[in-house]
């Protein structure tokens, strides 16, 4: 997810309006409805469900058992880059409380853990010699699973590059396709006999944009021409990844995940329809077309036209990839307004409660459950996309513990609504196999720090102490 940032903040850094509006009373009516016919059997019974994290967001022990620093690591240590001052240096702690927190998680009846597992703690020179306690330490995680029943899914790459290979110029360095290829290698080998299920990248829009173009993540790079060399070593690496896979994983499930959003424009304009456009092409297209073999939206977005000087003979060929399943991440759309080209966008930023949004996340993200709809039933429309699943969907709120509770209600209607949507999908025929909600744990929300809180379990960062909240009980008795 792009939950990278505070939504609104991230928009106005892009130069680009946003806002949100109250869904019409008769989308409104109908998710009521689809409410009403919740259940795990409506779904079916080999439909999944489950939690996404991420290693960095979790795991902790940072520079334990030889593990070296990530960009990460090194980014949040720098002042004033997490709004709250905090690292991800402890985060849940979950190196050494993993067996509880799946234990947790058997206890919510969900039956898919997917994690990712941090290249620097198997790799920590990015590549050559492999660290055995890091390598042992996910068998560990992938067998605890396996004795519960539990089904795991490893992400390949959750946006925690070591930092030695940023030092060498990270994902703008060409020689990334290769340091990823033997990454990829040495992991799906390694758990490939116990792990059936994998994703190559997590939102590559989000760690290149982001990071490499807007400057507000890891590693902080600003820039169109740190920008177009990241985002084509990232779609080669996205294909090659899923080829690895393939090579080394008999019977293997593979995707890749993208961060999605039903985007809309603010007025009937053609200058918001085209906003709709350039938006849309960045955030929704950039990654799946060229892997489906239609290149990339260069018409939408101009300023994609230098990255020709990026792309080497067959590369464009290379781009190519038969994925399994892709992983759609939505949490809200986007409404937008006069949109130039990257990375000069313009324009002034609307906030959603100035539309009259009535729900929104401590992220300040619309509640609208209808973008889900919509945007599963976009990508099942791309030829060559065999099957879906939600691999991300969740909110953010102001969790308190009260006498040793923590109620959210508010959270359990957000996935009351976006479940029905979801439904509703796939009563009309889509293709969407499972759901994991982001997330398990509350954790380290990348720029936000800890403010944020995601989890079906509460965590007090302090003690570590874990508490079911509410919306963990519902999808508990849900799911029996």
């Amino acid at each position: 997810m792009i939950n990278i940032l505070n939504r609104k903040e991230f928009l106005r850094l892009l130069g680009i309006i946003a806002s949100g509006t109250l869904s019409n009373p008769q989308q409104v009516l109908a998710s009521i409805v689809k409410q009403s016919e919740l259940s795990k059997s409506a779904f079916g019974n080999d439909f999944l469900w489950g939690v996404s994290t991420a290693a960095y967001q979790i795991e902790g022990a940072s520079q334990e058992d030889g593990k070296s620093r990530s960009i990460w690591d090194t980014f949040s240590q720098k002042h004033r880059h997490i709004k709250d001052g905090s690292t991800g240096d402890i985060a849940c702690d979950f190196y050494h409380n993993y067996a509880s927190d799946i234990d947790l998680l058997k206890s919510l009846n969900m039956n898919v853990f997917r994690f990712s597992t941090a290249w620097s703690r198997v790799l920590p020179q990015g590549t050559g010699s492999v660290n055995q306690k890091g390598i042992d330490f996910y068998h560990r995680v992938i067998d605890k699973c396996l004795e519960n029943n539990i089904h795991p899914w490893i992400s390949l790459y959750h946006w925690d590059l070591p930092q030695v290979l940023q030092d060498k110029g990270g994902w703008m360095n060409r020689e990334v396709i290769d340091w990823f290829s033997e990454y990829a290698h040495l992991i799906s080998k390694s758990y490939g006999d116990k792990v059936k299920d994998w994703i190559v990248l997590n939102e590559p829009t989000a760690f290149t944009v982001v990071g490499y173009g807007v400057g507000v993540h890891a590693p902080g790079l600003r820039g169109v021409n740190h920008l177009l060399p990241t985002i084509h070593h990232a779609a080669m690496c996205q294909a090659e990844g899923g080829r690895i896979i393939r090579s080394n994983v008999s019977n293997a499930n593979i995707g890749t995940t993208f961060s999605c959003s039903h985007v809309m424009p603010l007025r009937s304009l053609e200058k918001d329809h085209i906003a709709v456009e350039r938006w849309d092409a960045l955030l929704n297209r950039l990654f799946i077309e060229p892997s489906l073999g239609l290149g990339y939206p260069i018409s939408s977005l101009p300023f994609l036209r230098n990255i020709d000087k990026h792309i080497k003979e067959d590369d464009m060929e290379k781009l190519v990839f038969d994925f399994d399943f892709i992983g759609i991440q939505n949490y809200t759309r986007e409404v937008v307004k006069n949109i130039g080209i990257i990375p000069y966008m313009h324009g002034l930023e609307i906030h959603p409660a100035k539309r009259g949004a009535k729900d929104f996340s401590d992220m300040g993200w619309e509640f609208y459950p209808e973008s889900l709809y919509e945007t599963l039933k976009r990508f099942s429309n791309y030829k060559g996309v065999k099957k879906l699943y939600v691999t991300e969907n969740g909110c953010a709120l102001q969790d308190q513990v009260v006498d040793n509770r923590v109620e959210d209600t508010q959270r359990i209607n957000y996935f009351k609504s976006y479940l029905a949507q979801m439904l509703r999908a796939k009563n009309e025929g889509i293709d969407v196999r499972g759901y994991l909600c982001w997330s398990l744990l509350d954790n380290f929300e990348w720029r936000e720090g800890y403010r944020p809180r995601y989890g079906l379990v509460y965590v007090d960062f302090k003690t570590q102490e874990r508490i079911i909240k509410d919306s963990g009980y519902w999808f508990r008795d849900f799911l029996k």
